[in-house]
């Protein structure tokens, strides 16, 4: 009983930790959304927002290379393993990491300053129709945020082993709070960021860059606080570590599938840079919207699931990993598909309801509109990919994400030169949208026969039933919302093209989401059980 009661304690204290984080995140992914639609206001989708979305990548993409992926294989397991031979031990093992990634990201971040125009150039190359100079001077700014975002990536690692989740969950809330009180400053200080020439002392161009790194730096100090108030006292501490070559092998994978990635990212932005003025962050701004559903719903299925499969692994029961990974699977669709459906068919709605205002024109936030639409086709295929590659971490396999990794950058980036070589500048960030969406679909596919080959069977044609469910109950949806937009196209046309699409947005958003959902649990379908378990309760409530 004693076992029961403890059991039944812990089960409603990581409900409570998941409802906050679930929370936190939705939180943050509007607060980052707004950041985003300020950005646009004051930058429009133009030279200098591609100069400043390129410099911003840079700092992610060092982090990620040193910190990002290993963090969640190497760093993770070690301070739970330090953590469970003692509070003292797992304390001062806690600093000596803390001490050997400020040494590794400092030194990075001051070759990364130093090389900061071969970067720039790594990205653009010699045809893009960004300015090559003015990124140089954003990524000058920027790029001291290196030590802020994997001091961030790392402090979150000590407070989620020491039991705490809620607070690195809402710190990136306060890094957007802090950056659209930036977008504010640049609004009133006088001035343009001027291009030709570039020059370093404008007041617009030092508050962008500047408050970028700030926010991030906010974030950082956010968990700082965090720790020292739950007792956590640092100190250096200097050395090699043993238990850190046991998790080389590993490692070296992860960090190939990261460099793997970021191989895909050069690609994708300097093909887009091909493109019309704008076409960079045109694609960094679709692709930030479309992540948001997964951000939300996608990422809290994976930290469910997670522990389930890995400890089925461990324990050798093959049964029940196939049966948790086909419910991943149908889970993701059923929860996914009707709202990348609604930004499959309302698009361009979206892209001019919420960035058409300040610089940007309406054309080029329909263009936004419509690479949204053709990222939103891979949402689904995305999480798929996701929990197959995660499965494959919880067999302790880091090999094969790394290989699979491989032909989706392959077929990606054949792709987007494709699209190069046949369509319109205009045209270009929606190809290169498409070839991204299409690599998952590849990937997906890959991954399941490989998850096939390795497991054996995989309750394919279940899982494949559940993915065709959701996918006719979306297509409904959108058929619906195509005949509502046809029979009202007099009144969108009247209220303007802000207004129309506003109109649009929400008759859609209604109409795709209701009979989407509404179809599965008409068909009652066992995947939507929980949600609406939950729905009941809150309604009895």
């Amino acid at each position: 009983m004693v076992e029961q009661a403890e059991s039944r304690v812990h089960g409603q204290s990581l409900a409570r930790a998941s409802g906050t984080m679930a929370l936190a995140t939705a939180v943050s992914r509007v607060s980052g959304l707004a950041s985003k639609v300020l950005l646009v206001a004051v930058l429009g989708l133009g030279v200098v927002n591609d100069s400043y979305t390129v410099a911003n990548t840079l700092p992610t993409v060092v982090n990620e290379l040193l910190l990002g992926g290993v963090l969640t294989s190497i760093a993770v397991p070690l301070l739970v393993g330090a953590q469970q031979k003692g509070t003292e031990q797992g304390e001062s093992y806690a600093q000596w990491m803390v001490t050997m990634g400020v040494v590794l990201l400092g030194t990075a971040t001051v070759l990364a300053v130093a090389a900061a125009p071969l970067l720039t150039e790594l990205y653009l190359g010699s045809d893009t129709r960004a300015n090559a100079a003015l990124t140089t001077a954003f990524a000058y700014l920027v790029l001291p945020g290196i030590v802020f975002y994997g001091l961030s990536a790392l402090l979150s690692a000590v407070l989620n082993v020491r039991g705490v989740f809620g607070i690195p969950a809402w710190a990136p809330v306060v890094n957007n709070l802090v950056v659209i009180a930036t977008l504010g400053v640049y609004a009133v200080v006088p001035g343009e960021i001027s291009a030709h020439p570039v020059r370093m002392g404008e007041a617009k161009l030092l508050v962008l860059g500047i408050g970028t790194v700030a926010g991030i730096a906010a974030q950082s100090l956010v968990m700082v606080l965090a720790l020292r108030r739950g007792g956590f006292r640092f100190r250096w501490r200097w050395g090699w570590d043993r238990r850190l070559s046991e998790f080389a092998g590993l490692a070296f994978w992860v960090v190939l599938y990261t460099a793997i990635s970021q191989a895909g990212m050069v690609v994708i932005t300097r093909v887009t840079g091909q493109g019309t003025e704008g076409s960079v962050a045109t694609f960094n701004y679709a692709w930030l919207l479309s992540q948001v559903p997964y951000g939300v719903l996608g990422v809290s299925l994976l930290t469910a699931l997670m522990p389930r499969l890995s400890r089925a692994v461990a324990d050798g029961r093959t049964g029940d990993f196939v049966d948790d990974l086909s419910l991943g699977v149908r889970m993701s669709a059923v929860l996914l598909m009707p709202v990348s459906a609604l930004m499959v068919v309302a698009g361009g709605a979206i892209g001019v309801a919420l960035f058409s205002t300040g610089a940007a024109s309406v054309e080029a936030a329909g263009r936004l509109g419509v690479t949204l639409g053709a990222l939103a086709l891979g949402i689904v295929p995305f999480a798929i990919t996701m929990l197959q590659l995660r499965a494959f971490y919880a067999m302790k396999d880091a090999r094969t994400p790394a290989w699979i990794n491989v032909v989706m950058v392959l077929f990606r980036s054949v792709l987007c030169y494709a699209f190069l070589a046949v369509v319109g500048p205009e045209a270009l960030v929606t190809g290169v949208a498409l070839a991204m969406s299409l690599s998952f679909v590849v990937g997906a596919v890959v991954g399941q026969v490989w998850l096939r080959l390795r497991v054996g069977r995989l309750d394919t044609m279940r899982t494949l039933g559940g993915v065709l469910r959701a996918l006719a109950a979306s297509a409904a949806g959108c058929g619906c919302a195509v005949a509502a937009a046809a029979a009202m196209s007099g009144v969108v046309a009247a209220a303007g093209p802000v207004g129309g699409a506003w109109l649009t947005l929400g008759v859609q958003a209604v109409i795709v989401l209701a009979v989407g959902f509404g179809l599965l649990a008409l068909f009652r379908a066992p995947e939507l059980a929980p949600a609406l378990a939950r729905v009941r309760r809150l309604v009895r409530r």
